[in-house]
């Protein structure tokens, strides 16, 4: 039979039109097709860009897969601070405009980036473990940071 000649399928989702509002059991759903098919409510959480699903008892699902180490925007903005300050501590740049320049980024936003290289190392840890609260951005730790580490704490605390 031709492409032409073969009657439309029309594919029903039993999940269609359906929103899981809270977790709860797993259910066996038959659509009108006839087909079988498993809901398991899960709840997504957002966690810098990756997602992580959690059962309802609150367990994590799916043990770590190389695709989930890859780093987080606020990972990459740590670790660019740190590399254009090593370029301007080892003489390989003279300036932030030189490094923004021969990155192809304004000069501010290296200016935030290294900002981050003077983070409370425990704030550091938490980037780097991604246990920072959902909330704090790169932003509230690049612009104008506290120079002390314990007013860097209590800046978080007020985020919160």
């Amino acid at each position: 039979m031709s492409d032409a000649k073969k009657p439309a399928r029309k594919r029903a989702s039993p999940s269609a039109g359906r929103r899981v509002e809270k977790a709860g059991e797993a259910q066996l759903i038959k659509d009108s097709a006839g087909r079988l098919a498993i809901t398991v409510p899960i709840r997504i959480k957002q966690r810098g860009r990756r997602k992580l699903v959690t059962l309802p008892s609150g367990e994590r699902v799916a043990p770590k897969r190389p695709w989930d180490d890859a780093p987080t925007p606020m990972q990459l903005a740590l670790a660019r601070g740190h590399r254009w300050l090593a370029m301007l501590e080892s003489g390989e740049a003279g300036s932030l405009r030189e490094i923004a320049d021969k990155e192809g980024v304004d000069n501010s936003y290296v200016s935030r980036m290294i900002n981050l290289t003077c983070l409370a190392p425990d704030i550091v840890a938490a980037i780097l473990d991604d246990t920072l609260p959902d909330h704090v951005t790169i932003f509230d730790l690049a612009v104008n940071p506290p120079r002390l580490w314990e007013a860097q704490r209590r800046l978080l605390e007020i985020i919160r």
